[in-house]
């Protein structure tokens, strides 16, 4: 596996890309499906139905990504912080957000502290405070 740094830092899982692109297809499909049922009433219920179910699914996997995410950041925000407090005794500035502070957990020790401090005090965007970054230090752990 190549170091990690900028460029190549983004991680695209290609299962998860086929699912959803099969999904989309589905939900297509069953549009199709309900459209071409619409004048036949032993169909009609089972082609709605078909579409609701696939629109669950839409639902249900936005759902499980969008909380994944949400406990990943968290438990990034957590050990950002407490590496904030280890390197200078005092906890991260809280006009940092999540973004901000998912950025900088690419930053080394001995940038990490003053890179906070600026994307703090002047609101640097994310992919900005990565850009910044001179010194990378990978994530390998995210999901």
């Amino acid at each position: 596996m190549p170091e990690q740094d900028y460029k190549n830092h983004v991680r695209r899982v290609p299962g998860f890309l086929a699912l959803a692109l099969i999904l989309v297809v589905t939900f297509i499909g069953a549009g199709v499906n309900l459209y071409g049922s619409l004048g036949n009433h032993e169909r009609l219920y089972s082609a709605s139905l078909i579409l609701v179910l696939t629109g669950c699914l839409f639902a249900t996997a936005g759902y499980a990504r969008s909380f994944a995410l949400k406990a990943q950041d968290r438990a990034i925000r957590a050990e950002e912080n407490l590496r904030h407090f280890v390197l200078t005794g005092k906890p991260l500035d809280a006009r940092l957000g999540p973004g901000q502070i998912a950025a900088l957990r690419f930053a080394s020790d001995g940038e990490f502290v003053e890179l906070a401090r600026r994307a703090a005090e002047q609101a640097i965007a994310p992919d900005d405070i990565k850009r910044a970054v001179r010194t990378w230090r990978p994530d390998t752990h995210r999901v």
